[in-house]
């Protein structure tokens, strides 16, 4: 079996992460959440290092239930700030906390943070066809104008490489190479 080059250079953790999730459409507001969250612990570190430390991440934001992450205070930061478990940067954990509340207002106005994002791919997901990891962008058009929105929405932590990851995690975007067996067999569940 053929994977994307990057998912061969981890522990069996990253190549199940590879195989099973990322790419694959996520419609589900909370898991979107949990991948916009742990897509800006990324910035500066490993896939690995956040995927070896997923576990903990859940635990320590609620299951990333947010209306639970939004009402976050201050005593809960300074408990995230002493977890060992997650990436103690006070920067990300606020904008988490942050992200949460702008997440319900977008809700209020789109009835779903899905809605919102899927909106911009006119609710189906981009295909590329890219043959090699070198061809594959860090940012697009379209993660800088989503990147802008949500700043605009007042988002924390959501630069436009951060939004091409999340967007690719999700499956906004299927970026799996064409040498990899995902590639296809994403395609074929759209």
């Amino acid at each position: 079996m053929k994977r994307c080059d990057w998912a061969e250079t981890g522990n069996q953790a990253m190549k199940e992460y590879h195989d099973v999730i990322w790419g694959v459409p996520e419609y589900d507001d909370q898991q979107l959440f949990r991948k916009l969250v742990l897509d800006s612990n990324q910035a500066g570190l490993s896939w690995q290092t956040i995927l070896n430390k997923s576990v903990a991440f859940d635990e320590a934001y609620e299951n990333f239930e947010i209306e639970k992450v939004a009402a976050f205070d201050d005593e809960k930061i300074a408990s995230l700030m002493g977890n060992a478990g997650i990436i103690r940067n006070r920067l990300k954990i606020t904008a988490a906390i942050n992200n949460a509340n702008c997440i319900l207002q977008i809700q209020k106005e789109w009835g779903s943070f899905s809605a919102y994002l899927w909106h911009f791919v006119a609710g189906k997901p981009l295909v590329h066809y890219f043959k090699t990891s070198e061809e594959i962008p860090t940012k697009t058009p379209l993660s800088d104008e989503i990147t802008k929105d949500l700043k605009k929405r007042g988002f924390k932590f959501v630069g436009s490489t951060i939004i091409y990851a999340f967007l690719q995690a999700v499956g906004i975007v299927n970026d799996h190479l064409t040498v990899c067996f995902r590639h296809e067999e994403v395609q074929e569940k759209l």
